[in-house]
Formats: C-alpha cells, sequence, structure tokens
C-alpha cells in the first residue's frame, strides 16, 4: 500500500469519480469503513458509497474532479476538491436539464493501517441538485433521496392520502393548463394547483405532478404558459385531463413572445419565466415569474367536486 499522499488520492478520485472505476477504492479502504455526511449525520458503507458514484456518473457522464488541496496530520487528512459535469441524465427524480454545474467540497479522513478506515464529508448527491436551482422541501423530499434525513417522524398524526383528497376537493379553485414547447411541439396538462405569490415582483407558482407525460419539458423549459379556462372551455379541460399524445389535437392557439403555447378564448394568460423548482415528493413546484399577460371578457369556469361551474351563475357546466 502506497503512502497516502496527494498524488495517490488524486489518482483514486480521477478513477472512481471520472471513470467510474469504483473498484480503485478496494486499494485504500479498510473492509470495515463507512462514510458518514455531514450534512444528514447519515452513514454509508463501500458499496452503497459505490452505488452512488455509479449513479452520479450516469447522470453526469462527463463529470471531471480536481483534487485542490490534501492536509496530513496525524491520522487524519482533509482533502478538498472541485467536480463539474452536465445533467445529461435523470438524477434523484429530476429529468435532464442539460445544464453544466460546478460544484466543490472536503473530505476529513481517519487513517488507519495505512488505509482510510471511515471519511466524514460534506457534500452528498443533492448538492448536484442545488448547483442546478433546484431544492427539496424539508418535509417533503423526493422518495429517491431517502437518504438525507435519518430522523424517524410520527406518521400516526397524520391524515391519511384519502382524508386529503377529500379535504382538497372541496376547496373552490379555478382551471388553468400548463403549457411549454418541447423540440417545437406544444405541450400542456390541465392544473389546478396555482397561486399567486407576489405582485412586486410579480411571481406565481404551479404545482406539477412528476408522473404527468408532460413534466420532463415542463422540467427543462426556461418558460411556460398559464392559461385561466373560460366557461366555454370545458372540453379543452376534459382533453388536457387525460392521457393523450395530441392534447393541442383542434385546440386554437398562438405563441407568446418567448414561445409558450397560449390558448386561444382563455379568459386570461400569461407567459411566465420558471425561476425556482422546489422537490416535494409526488410534485415539483414551479415558482416563475410573470412577463407577459393578456386578460379578455370571457367568464372563468371554477372546479369543485369533480365538476365545473359557470362563476358567473354558479350553474354546472
Amino acid at each position: 500500500m502506497h503512502q497516502l499522499n496527494k498524488q495517490v488520492l488524486t489518482d483514486v478520485w480521477q478513477a472512481v469519480w471520472d471513470r467510474g472505476d469504483v473498484d480503485a477504492l478496494d486499494g485504500i479502504v479498510t473492509p470495515d469503513y463507512v462514510r458518514v455526511s455531514s450534512r444528514s449525520a447519515t452513514t454509508r458503507t463501500l458499496g452503497d458509497v459505490k452505488a452512488e458514484v455509479h449513479a452520479v456518473r450516469a447522470a453526469f457522464p462527463d463529470l471531471s474532479t480536481h483534487v485542490d488541496a490534501v492536509i496530513s496530520g496525524g491520522d487524519e487528512i482533509a482533502v478538498f476538491w472541485t467536480s463539474e459535469g452536465t445533467h445529461s441524465e435523470s438524477f434523484l427524480g429530476v429529468p435532464p436539464t442539460h445544464r453544466r454545474v460546478r460544484t466543490s467540497g472536503s473530505n476529513r479522513l481517519r487513517v488507519s493501517g495505512g488505509r482510510i478506515s471511515s471519511e466524514t464529508v460534506t457534500w452528498d448527491g443533492t448538492e448536484l441538485l442545488d448547483s442546478l436551482g433546484i431544492r427539496s422541501l424539508r418535509d417533503a423530499r423526493s422518495e429517491h433521496a431517502e437518504h438525507l434525513t435519518n430522523v424517524v417522524e410520527d406518521l400516526a398524526q397524520d391524515p391519511g392520502p384519502q382524508a386529503l383528497k377529500e379535504f382538497n376537493r372541496q376547496f373552490v379553485t379555478g382551471v388553468t393548463i400548463v403549457t411549454t414547447m418541447a423540440n417545437g411541439v406544444p405541450k400542456g396538462l390541465a392544473v389546478n394547483s396555482y397561486a399567486s405569490i407576489s405582485l412586486e415582483p410579480p411571481l406565481v407558482l404551479v404545482c406539477i405532478q412528476k408522473t404527468s407525460s408532460t413534466y420532463p419539458a415542463l422540467f427543462s423549459s426556461s418558460h411556460v404558459g398559464i392559461n385561466i379556462l373560460s366557461t366555454e372551455q370545458v372540453d379543452t379541460v376534459n382533453a388536457f385531463a387525460r392521457s393523450s399524445q395530441d392534447k393541442f389535437k383542434g385546440v386554437g392557439w398562438h405563441a407568446g413572445p418567448q414561445g409558450s403555447p397560449l390558448i386561444d378564448g382563455s379568459s386570461a394568460s400569461i407567459e411566465a419565466e420558471i425561476r425556482d423548482r422546489f422537490q416535494a415528493q409526488t410534485h415539483t413546484l414551479f415558482v416563475c415569474r410573470a412577463r407577459h399577460s393578456e386578460i379578455s371578457d370571457a367568464d372563468p369556469m371554477i372546479y369543485r367536486a369533480g365538476a365545473f361551474f359557470d362563476s358567473h351563475t354558479l350553474q354546472p357546466l
């Protein structure tokens, strides 16, 4: 076993993270090696670490790593490093954004018999998402990132999913179609989880289910259209509420200044720039800044308990 100096550690770091040769770790760690995240207090085995490397490299295949500094002191070594890569494939439930990211961190290694017996790291995979501007809500982390916390929640106090669903059905909302363009093709879905956040700056929020076929296109877009449907558009909302390869068939629309589809006949439409994306288990919250708006005289439709109503007469549609 060679002395664990900067060159040895650099060679192993690059073999593992840049080329995916995870077995290179076997030569510098003890059989009972563990890694502890200072961010989440989670302990991981060598097998866990190798699996994480494969997952990161699958999502960031051009990942490159540079060891900035190695500081030794007794039986401990501190390693400071920087990595860059392009988010080319899905990672922790997030569709590819094709953005290039740069992240850095430090590892404190404890050495026993010339090998690393344990290390404490400041970094975990979600740092890559943070670098992309994608964050997880603390109490609604993705099921793909359960390792972020080892706190056991008392779920007995929570209402069941069906109870919350019934509660939500009683809330009266408007009906929106959220749209975007993907490779020149208009995409969209019906959404009633829309809210205004502020007027100055003009921020709005929409919540999108990750299983929607439109979700990957929305996630990778810079702008979206948000259309508040009118009482004359029941057929339109029904078309967008179900799965279909061409939801826009027979639907009139025009492009906003940034190309987002704005649906003709809507009560109101805006085109908005996506500013933040927050992961919330089964959904993603998109915080958007309105950049263009169109208002008509058409009465908006409202929704409650699975039915649509005229907002003016309150009669079912």
